[in-house]
């Protein structure tokens, strides 16, 4: 997942992979076949746990609203994000590509049964959580003294998670709620 989540898809190697696990570079071949085996391990390992984060959230009785929140906290986790990114630019890979567009309308069809039946919803629902992972691969959160659009385009998207996001950030405990924010 590191090696990933750092290189992508196209820029990681078997070697990189087998360096980040402490094994041999033969091991990881002869344990997953190939490196575009372990990478859609490592993406399905990332869908795994989106859909079991919003699976739990709904068992719970949350809905959109609390499945923002639940998914600004668990982006807080850079790897899991990065290799769902990385894995929607490898889309047009064709070994990679099928994968990644199954597992996409994997995580459509939960939320068209737990958020909303309204493609339009479900549309601004992942539009919004598009959005949090662009911030967190920029690493906004942790330069939101650079610019005021910054803090205040964290703090309409993530509301009182810019605090996990942030914990060494002074300012952090200032932020307030709005109606916008994690709706995703």
């Amino acid at each position: 997942m590191h090696a990933f989540a750092e290189g992508g898809y196209a820029g990681t190697t078997t070697d990189q992979i087998a360096i980040h696990a402490g094994v041999s570079q033969p091991y990881v071949v002869r344990r997953f076949g190939s490196k575009q085996a372990l990478f859609l391990a490592a993406y399905d390992r990332s869908v795994d746990e989106l859909i079991g984060t919003f699976g739990r959230v709904h068992a719970a009785g949350g809905g959109r609203e609390e499945m923002g929140h639940a998914y600004a906290e668990l982006v807080g986790n850079r790897e899991i994000l990065l290799v769902m990114l990385h894995g929607f630019a490898a889309g047009a890979d064709p070994q990679v590509g099928p994968r990644v567009r199954e597992r996409f309308l994997e995580v459509v069809r939960m939320l068209s049964e737990t958020v909303s039946h309204d493609p339009a919803e479900i549309r601004d629902f992942l539009a919004n959580g598009m959005l949090i992972n662009t911030m967190m691969a920029l690493k906004i959160p942790e330069h939101l003294g650079e610019d005021p659009l910054y803090r205040s385009l964290a703090e309409c998207t993530f509301g009182d998670k810019l605090a996990i996001l942030t914990p060494e950030d002074p300012d952090a405990e200032s932020v307030t709620d709005t109606d916008d924010q994690v709706s995703s």
